[in-house]
């Protein structure tokens, strides 16, 4: 993930990403639905005949949330932008999500909002870890919020959960093990060490989360462009195998799903139908027959 290296400066200093930056509004959305938490999970639907589906992480089952976040904090950075200022001398704003060069995570954390868990996500007490973050960068003045407390205690649920191993100890990340890393941001081969690991997850990983003791009882998110109705939870993996661009677009548009690419969903069904053959061979089926 090279990509953070870049534009370190920004990351750590929001004035240089907007000059004259003096806060950041930190705010999150909740995008949990039922399939997380332990006690929440939702049973497996059935397959069609000979099907092997794919899973895909709950945060994109929706909409896309960078589009999402960006209209809905459009109104909250205009009213930030007339705050105590004459309209001739508006504040400057900058809507980020996700995208721009700014630590989501770390000003998550310094606003209040919660605090980074034992597997360097967020948890809010209310919302889990299942919430998307969104900030407006901002040259108005704003008294600072205090930090949340870290609750994790002793629990170390996450980290053991992990299919990889990708956490070589609490707070810390190993990102080229992370299975979300792996189906998503790497366009590479996925090394043959984490096939098996892998499983039937075709987009993402959820695992850590799941088993997370904040997020067994949160509430599914109220906002209408993650319901149900717009779910794309799983991907029959043979058929996508079959998918050009156009087919592509037209399954995938407006998901966040599209931030791997066509060739990275095909790698990653391959390993899933990899996995689902390797389940249905036992070693009794493999043996050699003896007809005496």
């Amino acid at each position: 993930m090279t990509y953070l290296h870049r534009h370190f400066e920004k990351r750590t200093d929001p004035a240089a990403l907007l000059p004259g930056a003096c806060s950041v509004v930190m705010t999150g959305l909740s995008y949990h639905r039922r399939g997380a938490g332990g006690a929440d999970i939702e049973p497996d639907p059935p397959q069609g005949e000979g099907g092997v589906e794919g899973r895909v992480a709950m945060y994109a089952w929706g909409e896309d949330y960078h589009v999402v976040l960006r209209r809905k904090l459009a109104p909250l950075a205009e009213a930030l932008m007339q705050e105590g200022s004459a309209e001739s001398a508006r504040h400057a704003v900058k809507i980020c999500v996700d995208t721009a060069p700014l630590l989501e995570r770390e000003f998550a954390a310094a606003a209040g909002l919660g605090w980074i868990g034992k597997n360097t996500l967020v948890l809010n007490p209310a919302l889990g870890s299942t919430f998307f973050l969104g900030a407006i960068v901002t040259t108005l003045d704003i008294a600072p919020d205090a930090p949340m407390p870290d609750h994790c205690g002793t629990c170390r649920r996450c980290l053991d959960a992990c299919p990889t191993g990708a956490f070589p100890e609490p707070y810390r990340m190993n990102a080229s093990r992370c299975i979300s890393y792996l189906t998503i941001e790497r366009r590479e081969a996925i090394p043959a060490e984490f096939h098996a690991a892998i499983g039937d997850r075709l987009f993402g990983c959820d695992d850590c989360q799941d088993v997370c003791p904040f997020n067994r009882d949160v509430p599914e998110s109220a906002e209408p462009a993650f319901a149900p109705g717009s779910h794309v939870a799983r991907i029959d993996a043979q058929e996508l195998l079959t998918w050009d661009r156009e087919m592509y677009r037209s399954k995938l548009a407006g998901t966040a799903i599209t931030r791997a690419k066509l060739d990275m969903l095909r790698r990653n069904a391959g390993i899933v139908l990899e996995n689902a053959q390797a389940s249905t061979t036992s070693p009794a089926s493999d043996a050699p027959r003896d007809d005496r």
